[in-house]
Order: structure tokens, then C-alpha cells, then sequence
């Protein structure tokens, strides 16, 4: 783990991810949506800076400007730890962009992630992983993954985990930078909500690839519709969680080099490597003094 801005700064990833399919099948009383999905997570990473505070003080430095503090997840978590805590702790939170917002990539859930684990260390609240993932999901139904840092299939609003091991792939995707807010997608009359349940198997055997959300997406963006156009002239296209974003999966890098090299400079694609556990929990290992490995259940 790396300093910035003096030894009093630390710095933590905050992986992407991928939804590798993602269906609806049904909704609650509650109005959630119960869904399931495969969360992969991907070597594009914000970074999250932290420097304690002793005035209680939660204070964000850097942000994305189009965010208000108030309203970022990050600043959000660092509030929800110290109340669940009881700590009586500080922070100073800057954060390094790198994952879009809105492409359906998880970046705010992730920073928020980050936040939660490692403020957990910082502030030496002693929380479990299980507390921390509680805390997560009244932030967001995608934090508790990013918290627990394996890949994973999931079911519930998205908090019922179990962690699977993937294959080696690596990417391609596209960030076209549309914005479509999740809640007129989930209102949608045209999503489909009564889906059949897919099972591991299925997903092992590459028979279950879809996203409830990909034809509600094309029809409401030309943009989106473009690059999932091109996308699929060098692969198998696909959509992200419930945003723009859309990818391709490749066996090899050099395959995924190739898939990217041909398509249309405008696009901005990028090759990402699939992981196999979140790099967060690797540097937790590392400050914490303890260097055994992740072990995800293997599907």
C-alpha cells in the first residue's frame, strides 16, 4: 500500500466489476426487485485516500465534482461506520476517479466498500466482514460484494453471496458516458420481472449470458445501441449491472488486444483483466500482518 500527501495519507484500490448476467425474478412487498447475477471483479480501480482525524471531523478533499459530499457514497459509509462503531474517530476522504459513474461498474459502491474496510482498520473499530457488509447494503445493494472481495454469484436484492471461482478472462469493455438512472429502468413497464431462475450450472456451462436490462438500454440510447453494435462485431456483447457500460469476454489477453485494436478509436474501449479476489483485501493483508489467502468456494 502506498502514501500520498505525506506518511499521514494512506491509499486503498476499489475494483470494478462485472455483471456477468444479471435477470429479475420477481419483485417484494417492499417494491425491491429480486434478481440474480455473478459479480466479477476487474482490475480497473479507483483509489481511495484516508487520513484520520482526531476532531470526529468527515471530511471530503477530493471528489467527483458532480457529486455533492453530502450525497457521495464514500463520505456516507465513513458516517454509517462511525455511528455503528461508535467511534469517535475522523477522516479526511480524496478520492482518485477512475471508474465511471452511472456505467454500471460499481465505482461509487466500491469507494464506498473501501471506505467501510478500511476505515474499519484505521479507526481499529474491530468489525467483522459480516458487519461491514450489513452496514454496506443500507448504502447500496452492490457494497456487500465489494466488501466481502470475491467474485460471486448472488441472489436477493443482490446481498445473498456466494462466493464462486470464475475462470481466467480478460475484457473488453466500453463506457459510453450516457447516464440512465436505475430507478426509471427498474419502473420500467417493459422490464422483464418474472424471469426463469438460472442455476450454476447453466452459468458454468455458458448457457445463461443475459441482462434484464440490455433491451430497455438499447432502446433508450442511440449511443448505447452503437457501441453494443460494434461491440459485437469482435465478440460476444453484453451489458454491465443496470448502466451504459457493455464488455466482451476473451480467454487470453492478447485475444482481447485484438478484439480491442479493431474497434473504432472514438469508443474508448479498454482491456481489463478478470480477478480473482479484490486487491482491497490484499492490502489489508499486508498492513494487518496477515498474508493467508482468499479462499472462494469453487463452483
Amino acid at each position: 500500500m502506498s502514501v500520498m500527501a505525506g506518511p499521514e495519507w494512506t491509499v486503498w484500490p476499489a475494483p470494478a466489476k462485472l455483471n456477468l448476467f444479471l435477470r429479475i425474478l420477481g419483485r417484494r412487498a417492499d417494491d425491491y426487485h429480486v434478481l440474480q447475477t455473478v459479480f466479477q471483479l476487474i482490475d480497473w480501480l479507483d483509489e481511495v485516500h484516508l487520513r484520520t482525524r482526531d476532531d470526529g471531523q468527515i471530511v471530503r478533499v477530493a471528489g467527483p465534482a458532480a457529486v455533492p459530499a453530502a450525497d457521495d457514497l464514500s463520505v456516507r459509509a465513513a458516517h454509517a461506520l462511525a455511528e455503528a462503531s461508535g467511534c469517535a474517530l475522523g477522516v479526511d476522504i480524496a478520492l482518485t476517479k477512475r471508474i465511471p459513474m452511472g456505467g454500471g461498474f460499481g465505482g461509487g459502491s466500491s469507494d464506498a466498500a473501501t471506505v467501510l474496510v478500511a476505515l474499519n482498520h484505521l479507526w481499529r473499530t474491530g468489525l467483522s466482514l459480516d458487519t461491514l457488509a450489513e452496514i454496506g447494503l443500507r448504502l447500496g445493494a452492490d457494497v456487500p460484494v465489494f466488501v466481502r472481495g470475491d467474485n460471486a454469484w448472488a441472489e436477493g436484492i443482490g446481498e445473498l453471496l456466494r462466493p464462486i471461482t470464475l475462470s481466467p478472462a480478460w475484457y473488453v469493455i466500453i463506457a459510453p458516458g450516457v447516464h440512465i438512472a436505475t430507478s426509471a429502468l427498474f419502473s420500467d413497464p417493459e422490464l422483464t420481472r418474472a424471469a426463469e431462475p438460472a442455476t450454476i450450472a447453466q452459468f458454468v456451462a455458458g448457457e445463461i449470458r443475459d441482462n434484464a436490462f440490455e433491451p430497455l438500454l438499447r432502446r433508450r440510447d442511440a449511443v448505447i445501441e452503437q457501441a453494443l453494435v460494434a461491440l459485437s462485431r469482435v465478440g460476444s456483447a453484453r451489458v454491465t449491472g443496470t448502466g451504459a457500460g457493455c464488455f466482451a469476454a476473451y480467454d487470453s489477453r492478447e485475444a482481447a488486444c485484438a478484439a480491442c485494436s479493431a474497434l473504432p478509436e472514438a469508443l474508448q474501449a479498454r482491456v481489463v483483466r478478470g480477478l480473482s479476489h479484490s486487491p482491497l483485501h490484499d492490502c489489508l493483508r499486508a498492513v494487518s500482518g496477515n498474508d493467508a489467502p482468499a479462499s472462494p468456494v469453487s463452483r
